[in-house]
């Protein structure tokens, strides 16, 4: 089959839609150009470069060629596929330049090029080099290999640095870093890390990146399945072409940007928003939708469901976390500009609900120990702290304990970076005293809990029932 090219892309049936425009320049270099990337970030360039043609993406791989050489073959264009109730494909040709870990040349020019103005990045929370306190961690390799030295960093923050570096020198302004994964805080970490990094190598340099470069935090949203075979098939059949690099994800896409003041693409104008307040989109995300994710994870687990979607056609267990959300979470949460909470919680519950997208639950349950203190915890904690005894969250808790019970008794891992010691708590067989260890340890659940004797009977009571299957004494509690 022939290949998706612009050669070809003349052949792409009508109903598929396509670049509307013929060229563009390099305004962006983004490292990290995986699924997600092409998935979210480039369909939001894509669609304003008709306006705009200035704003172009350079694809940077610090570590492998494999992704910017399929999209270099087909001159950077490929699929995204919409998995949803109505789908729909669209080819995306946003990416101009294609550069691995042999183009180190190349990817230091672009960097130094004026007409660059953005730089972004979506190498998961790992590749920000960051220790456990959000700092940069001095000792990790790929910081102790830049700063000795090397002639080409290893790490994204060595590489920002060093163009950063180059517009100094040149007297030009600086480009603005803009990091895209989900990581709390991100523009303010990233920032500190870059003053950090140049700190170790010129104050001089370090002082001008604390005082001249903007770097906004973000928060991005979209589903975005693993590509496969099947994915390859359907292009291929959608397309009447080959195409080697196609991504699929949700019809929901969401794409929150820090204001500072303008950082050159019109992002906004092309549905990404634009706000003082990230962090109050951050906190809704994770109470009301993470918060959820967990919720269903668990409880739908025992009872027998393996996906989001298997869980969310459980009535009662539906029901549950719909009430969780408005009765214990939403009332929690503060006033967000521009944001409606409640539809926010509608349309998180409809993309559960999405037949096209197959979400396991056991891959969301992993890491419990590490995720249900902001997800479910916060909410607990601000309930208390007015007074109030938010039954629908305790029982979640007792869900996450029951399920850790189930593990410990049938010798299976819990995939947790405490495993360990969560299997030990559990295996002692006593709903009660399970829930006891873990607050003694302060393994997943908030320590604050330890002292309030009416929520720690009460989560005593919601574990021994999950475990017993009791669920008329939780889910049923909604109706």
């Amino acid at each position: 089959m022939t290949l998706l090219s612009r050669a070809t892309l003349g052949h792409v049936p009508q109903a598929v839609a396509r670049p509307a425009y013929a060229d563009a320049g390099v305004g962006i270099v983004h490292f990290g150009p995986g699924a997600f990337h092409r998935a979210h970030q480039a369909a939001y360039v894509d669609a304003l470069l008709g306006d705009d043609p200035r704003w172009g993406i350079a694809a940077v791989s610090l570590r492998t060629r494999g992704t910017v050489d399929a999209l270099s073959r087909q001159d950077g264009l490929y699929t995204l596929a919409i998995r949803d109730a109505e789908p729909s494909m669209r080819v995306i040709g946003a990416h101009r330049r294609f550069l691995g870990p042999e183009d180190a040349a190349e990817t230091r020019a672009l960097l130094a090029d004026p007409a660059v103005g953005l730089v972004t990045a979506t190498v998961t929370e790992k590749g920000y080099c960051l220790g456990v306190d959000g700092t940069l961690d001095m000792a990790h390799a790929d910081i102790v290999h830049d700063l000795g030295g090397a002639a080409v960093p290893r790490s994204v923050v060595g590489w920002i640095v060093a163009g950063l570096a180059a517009r100094r020198a040149a007297g030009l302004a600086p480009f603005v870093p803009m990091p895209c994964d989900n990581l709390a805080n991100n523009g303010a970490k990233l920032h500190a890390a870059l003053i950090a990094y140049a700190e170790a190598k010129d104050q001089g340099l370090a002082d001008w990146i604390a005082g001249e470069v903007r770097v906004p935090s973000t928060m991005v949203d979209s589903i975005t399945p693993a590509s496969d075979a099947a994915l390859e098939a359907a292009v291929a059949a959608g397309l009447g072409l080959e195409d080697r690099a196609p991504v699929q994800r949700e019809a929901f896409a969401q794409w929150v940007i820090e204001d500072v003041g303008g950082i050159g693409p019109d992002l906004a104008g092309a549905g990404a928003i634009v706000t003082n307040d990230v962090a109050g989109y951050e906190k809704a995300k994770l109470r009301i939708l993470n918060g959820a994710h967990s919720t269903l994870a668990y409880a739908g687990l025992l009872r027998g469901h393996a996906s989001v979607g298997d869980a969310m056609g459980d009535p009662a267990l539906a029901g549950f976390v719909d009430a969780m959300l408005r009765e214990d979470v939403i009332p929690m949460l503060p006033a967000i500009a521009g944001l409606d909470l409640d539809a926010y919680r509608a349309a998180v519950l409809a993309r559960f609900r999405n037949p096209a997208i197959v979400h396991r639950l056991d891959q969301i349950a992993q890491d419990g120990s590490q995720k249900l203190p902001y997800r479910l915890g916060d909410t607990l904690l601000a309930n208390r702290a007015q007074g109030r005894m938010p039954t629908r969250t305790v029982a979640a808790f007792g869900c996450w304990i029951a399920f850790l019970m189930r593990r410990a008794r049938e010798g299976t891992p819990i995939l947790d970076p405490l495993g360990s010691r969560l299997a030990e708590l559990a295996g002692r067989g006593n709903a009660a005293d399970v829930v006891a260890g873990l607050i003694a340890s302060g393994s997943g659940v908030p320590p604050e809990v330890g002292g309030d004797h009416a929520l720690v009977e009460l989560m005593k009571h919601a574990a021994q029932s999950a475990d017993a299957a009791a669920w008329e004494n939780i889910i049923g509690s909604c109706h």
